[in-house]
């Protein structure tokens, strides 16, 4: 939790700033990408913060109410952010370019602006806040990418497509995936408005605007998918089933694992329910000591095992 935490608070001072400078770029010099990534970088913050208000609702105390805790509260404020923010601010972002490309000319190029006493380019201006943009951004990436790949070994997950398909950490994955199209955002635009002042064609920059609109909706739709998952109560994956279904079965007392259910109830909490047949010469005393050591077991090898109630078959 406390690496999720470090992870969203870098993500938004970063995210905050940018947004900052690159909407006075775009009123600068009404740059289309400018736009586009103001609008990115606005969606970057407001993420953030609703990640970090999931975090605070997800560490509240089970209550008779909420007997497993509230940590789907990740998963439902994550899944406000992939509708919500890169959802609008990614159609934005392309109504905005596709806009300009259908009527070019209100955009992008310019006159000299006066800035502290200086004539600058409009060009240069952007190029400055894209670079710094680029900066802010590596340095969200590297501390989340760095929290990911703890959990990576950790779990022994064979990579980062794995990783996206099996964690139930959606505010590490949100963050690490947001700050890695926040890094593509800026690259693009970069080469569109570079583009344009290479050729004169504000087409470029217009067309940029466009890409990153549609990079946006792509994740949000990526990202609404991974939540809508966790959501619903989606079983672990046969890999970590069957791990956990073999520390039950190994157990010497155990006849054998009639069923078998595993959960996510928050991130990296497992709710794990099992039928379990003993040895038939023991008794009911003797099962619950048995139950308990199993449960005991479970906890201790994987620390992902939050709840673990365990039916004794006949």
């Amino acid at each position: 939790m406390a690496g999720s935490t470090s992870v969203v608070v870098a993500a938004l001072f970063a995210n905050g700033a940018i947004a900052i400078l690159k909407f006075l770029g775009f009123l600068a010099t009404g740059s289309p990408s400018m736009l586009s990534e103001t609008y990115h970088s606005i969606s970057d913050t407001g993420n953030q913060v609703f990640l970090l208000i999931g975090i605070r609702y997800s560490g509240r105390k089970a209550t008779q109410s909420h007997p497993f805790g509230f940590g789907k509260a990740q998963f439902f404020y994550s899944f406000l952010v992939s509708v919500m923010l890169f959802g609008i601010a990614g159609w934005e972002s392309a109504k905005h370019g596709y806009n300009a490309l259908m009527h070019p000319g209100h955009g992008g190029g310019g006159e000299a602006v006066l800035l502290f006493g200086m004539e600058l380019r409009p060009v240069w201006i952007n190029a400055a806040i894209l670079v710094g943009a680029i900066v802010f951004e590596t340095y969200a990436f590297v501390k989340a990418n760095a929290e990911l790949r703890r959990q990576i070994n950790e779990y022994e997950w064979d990579g980062l497509v794995q990783a996206f398909r099996e964690t139930s950490d959606v505010t590490t994955l949100t963050a690490f995936t947001e700050d890695a199209v926040a890094l593509g955002g800026a690259v693009l635009a970069l080469i569109g408005i570079g583009l344009t002042e290479y050729t004169g064609n504000e087409m470029y920059d217009a067309a940029t605007a466009l890409l990153i609109g549609i990079m946006l909706m792509g994740f949000a739709i990526a990202l609404a998918w991974e939540n809508k998952r966790l959501l619903i109560g989606e079983s672990v994956p046969t890999r970590e089933e069957q791990r956990l279904r073999k520390l039950v079965r190994d157990h010497p007392m155990v006849s054998h694992v009639d069923k078998f259910r595993a959960s996510y109830v928050g991130p990296e909490k497992l709710l794990v329910t099992l039928d379990v047949s003993f040895d038939s010469s023991l008794g009911t005393e003797e099962i619950d000591d048995y139950i308990t050591e199993i449960e005991e077991t479970l906890k201790s090898e994987d620390d992902r095992v939050h709840f673990v109630y365990i039916e004794p078959e006949l």
